[in-house]
C-alpha cells in the first residue's frame, strides 16, 4: 500500500510561482511512472506531467517551458516548480503514482492540493 500527500498548494498572483510537494509513503515492488494532474471547476481531470522510473519527464503542451517535475529519491518526494502561472492554471493539483506489486498492477492518488492564480 503506497499514500501520497500533497502540500504547497495556495493563492498567487498571475506571474508567480508556487512549488507543490508529493510525499510517498508506503512499499511497492516497482513504480512505473508518477504524474501530477489537476482538475478544474467543471472540467475533466487532466494530465500536467509526468516523470518514469528513469527520469525522463513529460509536459502537456500548456505547461511546457513553465513547470519543472523532479523528484528526490532521498525523501522519497516528487516536486512541481510551477513558474509563470497563469489564471487558467487554477485547479485542484494531484499526485499519482502507477507501479506493480505481485500480483497487479496498482494506481495511487493523493487526495490533491488547491491552487489557485488571482490577482
Amino acid at each position: 500500500q503506497v499514500q501520497l500527500v500533497e502540500s504547497g498548494g495556495g493563492l498567487v498572483q498571475p506571474g508567480g510561482s508556487l512549488r507543490l510537494s508529493c510525499a510517498t509513503s508506503g512499499s511497492i515492488f516497482s513504480i512505473n511512472v508518477m504524474g501530477w494532474y489537476r482538475q478544474a471547476p467543471g472540467k475533466q481531470r487532466e494530465l500536467v506531467a509526468t516523470i518514469t522510473s528513469s527520469g525522463r519527464t513529460n509536459y502537456a503542451d500548456s505547461v511546457k517551458g513553465r513547470f519543472i517535475f523532479s523528484r528526490d529519491n532521498a525523501k522519497n518526494t516528487v516536486y512541481l516548480q510551477m513558474n509563470s502561472l497563469k489564471p487558467e492554471d487554477t485547479a485542484v493539483y494531484y499526485c499519482n503514482l502507477r507501479g506493480w506489486s505481485p500480483p497487479r498492477d496498482h494506481d495511487y492518488w493523493g487526495q490533491g492540493t488547491q491552487v489557485t492564480v488571482s490577482s
